[in-house]
């Protein structure tokens, strides 16, 4: 399927993407991304998004001088950067005429036959009611993705649940490269993959950024469990939020990982 014609499409947006240099929230990135998915929801398109960020917003909101570091800390302030996150988006989508629901999952959850099923007709019933579901992990009770993946495998889950017919990643590297860009001036963009291998692995690096806690090797992950799933998986860069439409129109963007 080409990807113009994908009509079920989930975006995650990391944490590097929505919050400047300094931890603190960038509403200008949480404006283009919002105006974008609008006008793909208003093109037809159904829309989720999996939004990182609430730990960059809780933190600002509460004054602290920067990031808990400890478990106890980030779950904390997750908490309350959960209800800033959804008024931000709240408050952005309403002006473009789009209903939001917030959405918090585990990915152990999904593990649960009938936990899945209620997620599924949830999200089906989202759907026939024109919402734009946001999902993050649920960090109060969970650990997983403050420590290891920033929402990246919650999103190939998500898509996996739902029946995507498209995960699109957006983070704050161009794609995937054949080496590690900040250290190898001749690093070359890869712009298709259609095996996910060892070596690619070997190749992806770490964080890519000191406010995320995802890295290529977590992206590489998801699109893993997207592969497995039937599930084309994109990974771009968040510094022009536009080329998504450049994406969806064919163009050549980012790396794309074809599903098995």
């Amino acid at each position: 399927m080409e990807l113009k014609n994908y009509n079920r499409i989930v975006f995650k947006v990391g944490t590097s993407t929505l919050t400047h240099e300094n931890g603190k929230p960038n509403f200008k990135k949480f404006e283009e991304l919002v105006r974008v998915l609008a006008d793909l929801k208003n093109s037809g398109r159904e829309v989720v998004l999996v939004s990182s960020g609430a730990i960059a917003v809780g933190a600002d909101s509460m004054k602290l001088p920067q990031r808990p570091t400890s478990i106890a800390g980030k779950q904390a302030v997750a908490a309350v950067g959960q209800c800033e996150l959804m008024f931000i988006y709240d408050k952005l989508f309403s002006e473009y005429n789009q209903v939001v629901a917030q959405v918090l999952m585990t990915k152990d959850s999904m593990e649960k036959h009938s936990e899945r099923n209620n997620v599924v007709n949830t999200f089906s019933k989202l759907f026939q009611y024109g919402a734009i579901p946001v999902v993050n992990e649920n960090d109060t009770v969970v650990i997983d993705e403050l420590v290891f993946g920033d929402n990246d495998t919650l999103s190939a889950v998500v898509a996996d649940c739902i029946d995507a017919d498209l995960l699109v990643i957006i983070t704050d590297i161009d794609g995937l490269y054949d080496k590690n860009p900040a250290e190898h001036a001749d690093a070359k963009l890869i712009h298709e993959v259609n095996e996910i291998t060892e070596e690619l692995f070997k190749n992806a690096g770490g964080s890519g950024s000191n406010r995320g806690t995802g890295g290529m090797y977590t992206k590489l992950q998801a699109a893993v469990i997207a592969q497995k799933a039937g599930v084309d998986t994109v990974i771009l860069s968040g510094a022009n939020l536009r080329k998504i439409y450049d994406l969806l129109d064919g163009e050549q963007v980012g790396t794309i990982f074809r599903a098995n």
